[in-house]
């Protein structure tokens, strides 16, 4: 069977921007692994870092990102794919970066995650073997996919790479920040439609991060009205040619 891997910066951000299309090529007899890159658990975290659990409403007792790694493993039952993979690299908030404005800023010159990435990447490609990539483009800006985007480009791993939108970060402004618009640009636009099972089992997903769905969305009703709004599609920017088929897919 063919294989699919996804690169998720964070713990929800596969699910949230391409889980229907991973729900559809596992029910096509693909094996679909989502590894989640910033997974690593900090003891004691401190300012920016601990106020980035604390307005989740979670206590300083608790491990933080045991919890979503939690999360996560259920999103992936729920999608009918692997158990993710799950590696150890810290979030931008424990490599120095101390405020939300600096997330969403320049990568700071002393963040050096992305070797570490990359090496990783290979790694994983070297083990899973897949037939197809799939990664963010950084919409939004956050530091962490940017760092994640240029250690897979570094690569150069001559597969084909479905390079997803980054939603939530693509609905909340009218106009949001792409800072790597242009490496995208020379690759054609792709869709995959979702069938309702696939939309169902998107939606299920991302109610799995329930730490995150008050802070990203306000809550269950307000992710069902972003999803409602997405009307069952999932939009890509697609580099390489395709193998085997995608279900439901629509080159632009």
């Amino acid at each position: 069977m063919p294989t699919a891997l996804a690169l998720s910066p964070h713990l929800d951000d596969a699910a949230f921007s391409c889980g229907g299309l991973l729900a559809r090529l596992a029910q096509g007899g693909w094996r679909v692994v989502m590894a989640t890159l910033f997974t690593g658990s900090v003891a004691d975290p401190k300012g920016f870092a601990l106020a980035c659990q604390l307005d989740k409403g979670l206590s300083s007792e608790i491990d933080y990102m045991a919890l979503r790694r939690d999360e996560d493993v259920l999103a992936a039952a729920v999608l009918g794919i692997t158990p993710p993979v799950h590696l150890p690299f810290r979030e931008a908030p424990h490599r120095g970066y101390g405020s939300a404005p600096e997330l969403f800023s320049e990568t700071r010159a002393d963040d050096g995650i992305a070797a570490d990435l990359a090496a990783a990447f290979a790694e994983l490609i070297a083990a899973e073997k897949p037939d197809l990539l799939l990664a963010p483009q950084a919409i939004g800006g956050h530091v962490d996919h940017v760092q994640t985007v240029r250690a897979l480009r570094s690569l150069d791993p001559r597969l084909p790479i479905l390079w997803w939108r980054d939603f939530p970060y693509t609905v909340r402004e009218a106009a949001p920040r792409e800072p790597l618009a242009a490496l995208f640009a020379e690759h054609p636009e792709a869709a995959v439609t979702l069938d309702s099972d696939a939309q169902a089992r998107k939606r299920a997903a991302c109610a799995a991060y329930a730490s995150q769905i008050g802070f990203q969305f306000g809550g269950t009703a307000g992710l069902d009205a972003r999803l409602a709004r997405e009307e069952g599609v999932e939009r890509f920017r697609l580099s390489g040619r395709l193998g085997p088929s995608v279900p439901g897919f629509d080159a632009a």
